[in-house]
């Protein structure tokens, strides 16, 4: 009884979560993250400051 009773909002958790992947709209929240680390990166790369050169040499 007390397997049941602790995993029981476990069960039910997925129950209803593949209840709602099935029926309703979801994003995919890995292609939504790459995007938005692919757009940081790029934005990194155009606003970066220069790199300095030493005239040492």
């Amino acid at each position: 009884m007390g397997f049941i009773r602790s995993s029981f909002s476990f069960i039910a958790g997925s129950v209803f979560g593949i209840y709602v992947a099935q029926n309703y709209n979801v994003p995919n929240i890995r292609k939504l993250a790459n995007t938005g680390l692919a757009m940081a990166k790029h934005i990194e790369e155009n606003y970066r400051k220069p790199k300095k050169r030493d005239d040492d040499d």
